[in-house]
């Protein structure tokens, strides 16, 4: 069981005002610890689009002492930085620093995770999407990683092809492929297929999604199957005029024979 509440930005706000936001979680298990998660953000008043307003700084911090952090921050009109920090109690165990440049019709990026001088560790991210049309974008990964007695690169091809009501992607690399398929039916149906091949384990898994909007009922419902025989399933309910959301969810593994369910109440 999930139990939310916090004292969030007023509706009534501009959406560029510099305003902290703050949210408290319990979590409740007969699996495991209760635990209490403590989310933090900030927003400047710098805002390009609406999804994107920098700077921006979001944390989260447990009842254990373990911190997700991560910044965003705008250097230039076309270059994006972003820091990212995870710790287990008061131990690191990640930072990782992206640059990201944005063209008229590509977009570059280098990431550098664990950056460990001393123990001579490293890895090394580089992303280019290239907008061959309006419709068509095509592009590439290297991901190379460093620690003593190992050294590796990793390259994948990937392209992405948006059409008014669905989208398709396709990864192949040395590693395996990936290919997946969302279709938008109309307002209330979205479905969605994946399917992953991994060279490594020499494991093939297919998997189908949907997601179901019943607005005059304040519904969602959400759901997928893979070929696992793995089942998981979670129906949310707004309960107006009340700021209170009811979320259901459950999951099985046939093959494994394990079951989870539980509920979740989000205040505000």
């Amino acid at each position: 069981m999930e139990v939310r509440w916090g004292l969030m930005q007023q509706e009534c706000a501009p959406p560029l005002a510099s305003l902290p936001q703050v949210a408290h979680t319990v979590h409740l298990s007969a699996l495991g610890l209760p635990g209490y998660h403590l989310h933090a953000a900030y927003a400047g008043d710098w805002q390009l689009s609406p999804t994107e307003v920098f700077p921006t700084v979001v944390g989260d911090w447990d009842s254990s002492g373990s911190l997700n952090a991560q910044v965003l921050l705008l250097l230039a009109e076309r270059l994006r930085a972003k820091a990212v920090f995870q710790t287990q109690q008061s131990k690191f165990l990640t930072w990782q620093f992206d640059g990201e440049y944005r063209g008229d019709d590509y977009t570059a990026t280098l990431t550098l995770g664990n950056p460990d001088l001393i123990g001579e560790s490293v890895i090394l991210v580089a992303h280019f999407l290239q907008s061959l049309t309006r419709r068509l974008v095509l592009g590439g990964e290297l991901v190379y990683h460093r620690r003593p007695g190992e050294e590796g690169a990793i390259l994948t091809l990937a392209g992405k092809y948006s059409a008014v009501h669905w989208v398709a992607t396709l990864n192949v690399g040395s590693g395996g492929a990936h290919a997946s398929y969302y279709h938008r039916a109309n307002e209330q149906v979205q479905v969605g297929v994946e399917f992953e091949a991994n060279t490594r384990l020499q494991d093939t898994t297919f998997s189908f999604g949907y997601h179901l909007t019943l607005p005059q009922a304040n519904m969602v419902f959400r759901g997928v199957v893979d070929s696992n025989w793995c089942v998981g399933a979670v129906l949310e309910k707004k309960m107006p005029p009340l700021p209170v959301t009811l979320a259901l969810g459950a999951f099985l593994n046939h093959w494994r024979n394990r079951f989870h369910c539980g509920f979740s109440i989000t205040v505000g």
